[in-house]
């Protein structure tokens, strides 16, 4: 059963933040709140837990596009190759907010992610999150929850999230409802950038 837990965007309680870290560290699964819809996470260098997220999802771990959530921009260089300064223009005028960017991937991606040639960077512009990635040191592997219900695409209360996840994550996180609008995601891994989903961040940024 998913441990449920209680925290508050504005002022997050280090001790439950650190219980949420450990069960991370030890390669639990997470169901936690962005700034968009409620995220499935696992600590990026645990291979066990990246492998049991790709199950839940029903996808093979090499071939899955997750993000990397990061608590900021410094994060970028452990993950991304080089980029150019208007890409990091528009990265810093942008994050924390409610956009994917897929970048071009470097040499130092995880071992499970070695062949992938972009990865896809999240700054949430959510305490919680990017506390908890704070703590733990290095980013979260995440996906969106979906909802099977056609009209409630994603999942946005946190109780009913628990009922459905309660036996196949290690932990839920309740910060209040959640959004029902994914994240803008854009490739910027070209000569310009290219719309892949429009979501909940703005596109004329592009």
């Amino acid at each position: 059963m998913a441990e449920f837990v209680k925290l508050y965007n504005e002022n997050p309680n280090p001790r439950e933040i650190q219980k949420v870290v450990d069960c991370l560290r030890n390669g639990g699964i997470i169901i936690y709140p962005t700034d968009t819809v409620y995220g499935l996470g696992c600590d990026i260098t645990n291979n066990r837990a990246l492998e049991k997220i790709a199950k839940i999802k029903g996808v093979k771990l090499e071939k899955a596009n997750f993000s990397f959530i990061c608590k900021d921009l410094s994060n970028l260089s452990d993950y991304v190759r080089q980029i150019d300064n208007t890409t990091f223009k528009l990265l810093k005028r942008t994050l924390p907010g409610p956009y994917t960017f897929i970048l071009p991937g470097s040499n130092n991606l995880p071992t499970v992610f070695k062949k992938k040639k972009t990865v896809g960077i999240r700054i949430p512009d959510n305490n919680i999150c990017t506390t908890i990635v704070e703590e733990l040191g290095n980013p979260i592997v995440s996906t969106s929850i979906y909802d099977e219900d056609e009209v409630i695409e994603y999942t946005t209360d946190p109780e009913l999230i628990l009922e459905k996840w309660d036996q196949l994550v290690d932990m839920v996180i309740d910060g209040g409802y959640g959004d029902n609008i994914p994240s803008t995601i854009i490739d910027l891994t070209a000569d310009e950038p290219v719309l892949i989903r429009e979501g909940k961040g703005v596109i004329d940024i592009i």
